[in-house]
């Protein structure tokens, strides 16, 4: 399993942010290997944070050539200030099991 880690500090959005990130994260959601995501604000940075799980690099690698995701991505100093990307293996997951997760307690070694 990977994760990509997207972490931005926001700008102001607009009607073409909020159709490329629909189309983007249907995009996502409609891959088979992808398995969900988390979201996250660091309101004392003023950055969000949003983590895709994927069962296989392959499904990352799809979205990343997806039109609408290469659109995005030459326009993204109209919404944000800055980003940063980080793309990680997932070598093991745990946890108690009281709320569900991408990422299953138990998973790896």
């Amino acid at each position: 399993m990977y994760s990509a880690t997207f972490i931005f500090a926001k700008k102001q959005y607009d009607a073409e942010f909020d159709r490329l990130d629909a189309a983007i994260m249907s995009a996502a959601a409609s891959d088979p290997d992808f398995a969900g995501q988390d979201t996250w604000e660091n309101t004392a940075k003023g950055q969000t944070c949003v983590v895709y799980y994927w069962h296989k690099l392959d499904g990352l690698q799809r979205l990343m050539q997806h039109p609408d995701h290469l659109t995005a991505k030459r326009h993204y100093q109209t919404w944000y200030q800055g980003y940063h990307v980080i793309v990680a293996e997932v070598l093991k997951s745990y946890g108690d099991g009281a709320f569900a997760h991408p990422v299953p307690p138990g998973m790896g070694r």
